[in-house]
Order: C-alpha cells, then structure tokens, then sequence
C-alpha cells in the first residue's frame, strides 16, 4: 500500500508533511514533484518531519510526499571501490556526465553500474547449508581488491540454484537459497543495507595489532590500532586534512574510506585530483584500487552531510565483513556535528552547548562504536580503524565536539598552531596528544619489532617532557646558565623534535619510514645521549661535544640513509663513537 502525504510547511532543509500516519521513522521518502531525496526524522500524531538531503527552493506546501516504505540505505556492490560519491552515494562522476558541474534536484542515479558484466567465480554447489554474510562467490573487483559476493546477514537456509562461473551483472541472481520457512530468496552481486544499522558480527576481538603509518610521531610515541579510534584536532591551517592524506596513502589498511565531510569546495576539489593521480606505493598502481571517496563539500545540502558520515561507515562495514581490514578518514566530524546543530535548529530542539543539540554525544559515541577489529560472520577477522579530524573555532580544544570526541577515541592526536607556523610537520604536539593502545600494541611491539622498543618510547617522552620543564626556566634566566646535564637534555630533545617527530611528506626517504628504522632511529638517538652523558661524567664541558657537529649528523640520519640500506646505523654508531673518543683525547691534551 502506498504511503503519501502532503507538505504542510518548509523549514530549510526540514519539511512537514501532513495526511497519513504510515511513515515510519527513517523512512527513505520523495519530496515534491521533483522527487528530491529525503528521510523521516520525526512522526507524530499530527505531523512527520522530514529532512531533505537536496535544495529546498521552490519547494512549496501542498506537494505531494511518497514513502519508499524502506530505511535510507546504500547499494552495496563490486564498483564501489575507486567510485567518487556524494553524501547519498550518488556517483559524482556519473552525476557530472548528466547535470553538468552542479548535481541537478531530484536527478536519481545508479551508485554502481547495473549494466557492467563482473567476471565471478562460484565458490558454493547446490545442497551447500549457507547463513549470513557467508562466501559463496568471488570477483575481482580491482587490481588489489577481490570482491567476495557474501549471503545477505539477515538470510539462512541451502542453495536450491546457483549459476556456473561466467560473466554477471549485479543485478542477476547467482544463485537461490531457500529458508527454514520456505521461502526462496534470490543471492545478487549487490546488497541494500540501512546506513544507519551496523551490520551484524560474531563479536568484538581486543585490538593487537597497530595500524602501521609510517609517520615516526605515530607509530612511535602515539599508535594507532587495527580497529580503534583517533581523532586529530587542530585549527585552521595545522594540517589535518594533509596528515589524513598520509595515513590514506601509506597505512596498511586493506581499504580506504575517505569522507569529506562539510570542507570546502577548492580543497575537496585538490583531494579528488591528487587522490586519482596518486600511485599506490604498495603496488604501483592507482591508489584508487583500494580507496572509495565521498565528497560532500560545505556548500552541498546540510542534510547531506549529516548522512555521509554514515553512508561511509556503511561501506566500511561491508568490506570489513568480506575479511577487510578498512581505514576511515573522516573530515571533518565538526562540520558534521555543526549539520546536526542546524537541523535541530530548524526542528526548534532545545539546544545544549553553544547551541549543539543534546544528543551530540550519543551521536559521536554511535559513529566511533562502529569501528572495532570483529569476528565476521563468515569466519573471517576485519576491522574498521575511524580516524575522524576535529575542526574546533579558534583552535580551542574544549569547545563541545572535542570534548565529547576525546570520550569516544582512545588516539588523540592534537595539532598545535605553533609547530605548524614554524613549519614543523606533522604538527602533532607530543605533550597533549596521548594514545591508549600503547598497553595493548607493547606485545606485538616487542615480539616483532625489539624488546627494547617500549623502553626506547618511554625514554624519548621523558626526555621531551624534562625540555618542556626546563624551557620555563630557560625563559626566565636563560640556558647559559643551566648545568650541562640539563644542556644536554635540551639538547637530544632538538635531535628528537628535529631528527626524528619532524618528517617531510615530499623526501622519498622521510615520507614513509618502517617501523624498523624507526626503531634504530630511536635506538641511535637514545646511543648519542648516553655517550655524551659518559663525557660529561669526565667534567667535559658540552660545548666539547657540540663542536664536533654529532648532533647535527644524527639529525641529518632521516634523509641520509635510506629505507633500504639500514645497515649503514652501524655507521653512524660508529661516528659517534669516533667524535667521543676525540672528545675525551683533546681533553686530556689539555690538562697535560
């Protein structure tokens, strides 16, 4: 039965609709003659409230509203991966062909090619007893990504048909399975899943293993792990959107998930053209063989991007339940949150701090819960790692979405204003960022990189953290005159700060490094300082050791010795070996 009402008033994106009770919360529904696109949000006695995820103008009451009597969903198939889509999962690119550089109102396209032909391979036979999210057939569906055709979760029984291996669309049945109650139901190429439903698991397992960045500053003293949750904070101009470029190209998720998420037009614009441009260092090809963008820029419909949020993690879910370990970049969840503040606005919510709605929280705390490392349904392990950016006005780290973030996320990694105006990238400040996985990553850590190598992390922070204690007195008295031990510690922090948390994305040796260099990066590091101690021991003054230039040579270590050749760290050893025996051999001809 078809479920129709009127418009009754228009409120921006929010209309009124009158003269049925048959919607139902979620509702994927058509606006006005133009049919633009939009949800239930709201169902009363007297009224339904829908947000519409296109421009409003021209509308106007009386028009009609038809319900598609299902949830807003998102198709989910082989062609996603390398797809440009909008918050609604339209394809831009499609979109572009038929309206032109501005998506039409009310234009209805494809997600995915419904007539392109998948080379697919039968993984089932007949008689085979099959339950949700189980494998049954396979396509390749890039280069890198094989597309594992999976029974919808919500489905069980045994396969009464299935097609022989050839050449299908993804709207033909491969295969036919029948239910414990009898029904029959068809097994496409595609699903349709509400993008506001997880889709189901076989539980949570606890992270173990880190999300390897190749960024020293992360991987090192801040990690990130397969199936947690970061926020990077930052104000304008910090570089979140270029670190969330870094991680998208040199992490070692299967998959990449970028949503852009309210950011504007131009900057949108520069993350499609190069993310197309890039080549996967990984394997040399495209890095679009493993990635799905999903551009929905700052002057688009505001309903809109409050759904691109979960139109992404949908997508994200999917390919996690094929054994798909999935990274999403989300930015930015402040333009989100500010979508949610103005369509509670319209609605004339009561709001809570500076005018967010009150539910600001339970929605952040429902988008991060659906990351996590599972058991899938079909027997296989896969992850979802949410990295969303964090755009606070002014930079100011206790206004309500970074507050509320830093509940949800268990990696915070802040951008200060200051590294990044003395161009220092990332400009992740050491002292406020923090990382809660360090306790449960130490094993893997150890086991395959050092033993050493939380012992080594330890030390670097501390020393950071006495730079920072001595920089209050350096400017009130000044560093001349501090004892030399306290010199030497600002000193190896230089050499950390400079040499090892600075990194140049555009060095072909410093933009990626693994995480066994950064290992005898640390180890290096922490080897000067000790040496350097051992003169001091000698009442040696330091400015002995800083003559020699050691200092600057450990720095240079980052460009100087390459990805491939770790060896040459033997080298430096014994450089410094060299320059301290100089050192203590110049001292004593002094004293005879």
């Amino acid at each position: 039965m078809e479920v129709k009402g009127t418009i009754f008033s228009i409120n921006g994106p929010v209309v009124k609709v009158v003269g049925s009770d048959g919607f139902k919360m979620y509702d994927q529904v058509f606006v006005g003659s133009e049919r633009l696109i939009g949800e239930v949000i709201g169902v009363g006695d007297k009224h339904t409230v829908v947000q519409v995820y296109e421009n409003t103008t021209g509308l106007k009451p009386g028009e009609e509203v038809v319900s598609t009597q299902r949830a807003m969903s998102v198709i989910l198939a082989p062609g996603i991966i390398g797809g440009i889509f909008d918050g609604i999962e339209r394809p831009l690119k499609v979109v572009e062909k038929q309206s032109g550089a501005f998506i039409e109102r009310g234009l209805t396209v494809d997600p995915v090619d419904t007539t392109k032909k998948w080379k697919v391979e039968i993984l089932a036979k007949v008689g085979d007893s099959v339950s949700g999210s189980m494998i049954i057939a396979q396509t390749p569906e890039t280069l890198q990504i094989m597309h594992k055709v999976m029974v919808p979760p919500d489905v069980s029984g045994v396969i009464e048909e299935i097609v022989p291996n050839g050449e299908y669309t993804i709207t033909d049945s491969i295969a036919k399975v029948k239910t414990a109650s009898g029904k029959t139901v068809d097994i496409k190429l595609m699903q349709v899943w509400p993008i506001r439903i997880p889709r189901p698991h076989n539980g949570r397992v606890n992270v173990r293993r880190p999300l390897m960045t190749g960024q020293r500053v992360i991987d090192t003293l801040f990690p990130l792990a397969k199936g947690g949750t970061a926020a990077i904070p930052g104000g304008f101009g910090t570089g979140k959107t270029m670190t969330q470029h870094q991680l998208a190209k040199w992490s070692d998720a299967d998959i990449i998930i970028y949503i852009g998420c309210g950011e504007r037009g131009n900057e949108m614009t520069q993350v499609l053209e190069e993310f197309t441009s890039l080549s996967d260092p990984k394997t040399g090809s495209s890095l679009m063989d493993r990635t799905a963008l999903i551009a929905n820029t700052s002057n688009m419909p505001v309903a809109a991007r409050e759904a691109s949020i979960y139109t992404g993690i949908t997508l994200a879910e999917y390919y996690r339940d094929m054994g798909y370990h999935v990274a999403i970049m989300a930015d930015s969840t402040s333009r989100w949150a500010e979508a949610l503040r103005e369509i509670s606005g319209r609605l004339e919510e009561m709001p809570a701090e500076e005018g967010f709605p009150a539910y600001l929280s339970s929605r952040l705390a429902a988008f991060y819960e659906r990351a996590g490392y599972v058991n899938t349904l079909c027997k296989k392990e896969g992850s979802i790692t949410v990295i969303g950016a964090v755009s606070p006005q002014g930079g100011d780290f206790s206004e309500p979405v970074t507050q509320n973030t830093k509940r949800f996320v268990r990696s915070f990694l802040a951008l200060d204003r200051l590294l990044a105006y003395s161009r220092h990238y990332p400009a992740i400040n050491w002292l406020s960022s923090y990382s809660e996985y360090v306790e449960e990553l130490t094993p893997w850590y150890e086991e395959n990189i050092n033993e050493k190598f939380m012992g080594h992390r330890t030390r670097l922070i501390a020393i950071l953290q006495e730079e920072a204690n001595l920089n209050e007195i350096v400017k009130l008295i000044g560093s001349d005159v501090l004892p030399d031990d306290q010199k030497l510690v600002l000193q190896t922090a230089r050499v950390i700060r400079e040499g090892f948390l600075q990194q140049n994305a555009y060095h072909p040796s410093d933009t990626y490094v693994p995480i066994s260099k950064q290992f005898l990066m640390m180890d290096i590091i922490l080897y000067l300082n000790e040496k350097a101690r051992e003169i001091l021991s000698r009442s040696i003054p330091i400015s002995q050791i800083i003559k020699t230039g050691i200092f600057e040579e450990i720095i240079s270590i980052k460009y100087k010795v390459d990805n491939e050749n770790l060896g040459k760290f033997d080298e430096y050893r014994a450089l410094i070996d060299k320059a301290c025996s100089d050192v203590i051999a110049n001292n004593e001809v002094i004293k005879r």
